[in-house]
């Protein structure tokens, strides 16, 4: 296991074409899914859920989506068509986050939302802890009704996104981060 601070330190995405076998065992999913859920959530309402995509239905979700692509924009050219259809063979595990966010009469829906985008990134921390490489991508299917529902969402649920899971065959490259001087601030009151 690596050191968390470590980890935390140095912790970037992979680009999902670039993940391949091996993937998580069911014992080490099983671990990723359990660690993930371990998360904030006020009143315990686990308002979120874990649709996976491994193995044949992977190539079987990518054409599901890709028919709502081409129904969506009937002049879609065959390349971005045939990138929809392999969106799900990126890498040998993609998990859908799903937020179950609904009215609650003591919980806020954004708090549960909040709740639902801390389980993406533990999923994403355990995973890099365990030697994985991730990225969690949001892209068209997050905002077309139609693409989630053949992804398995209920109308009143929403995708969070889809984390990426395998093994990167590339080095790993660092993206500028932001100076913190530009982030924080200190608290002064209000001038009366």
């Amino acid at each position: 296991m690596t050191d968390t601070l470590s980890l935390l330190k140095t912790r970037r995405s992979f680009p999902s074409m670039n993940l391949v076998e091996p993937g998580p065992t069911p014992e080490q999913l099983t671990e990723l899914l359990t660690i993930a859920s371990r998360v904030p959530d006020h009143g315990k309402l686990a308002p979120w859920r874990f649709i996976l995509f491994r193995g044949d239905a992977r190539a079987e979700a990518g054409e599901a989506t890709a028919a709502v692509l081409k129904n969506n924009r009937p002049d879609i050219d065959d390349k971005s068509l045939a990138h929809e259809k392999n969106r799900f063979l990126r890498s040998p595990l993609v998990v859908a986050v799903v937020s179950r966010a609904a009215p609650h009469a003591k919980i806020p829906e954004w708090e549960q939302l909040m709740s639902a985008g801390a389980v993406a990134m533990n999923l994403i921390v355990a995973a890099n802890a365990m030697g994985f490489a991730t990225q969690w991508l949001t892209e068209w299917v997050t905002y077309d009704a139609e693409a989630r529902r053949v992804m398995g969402l209920a109308e009143t649920e929403k995708l969070v996104g889809l984390v990426y899971v395998g093994t990167p065959n590339t080095e790993p490259f660092e993206r500028p981060r932001p100076a913190l001087a530009d982030i924080v601030s200190e608290w002064t009151p209000p001038a009366v």
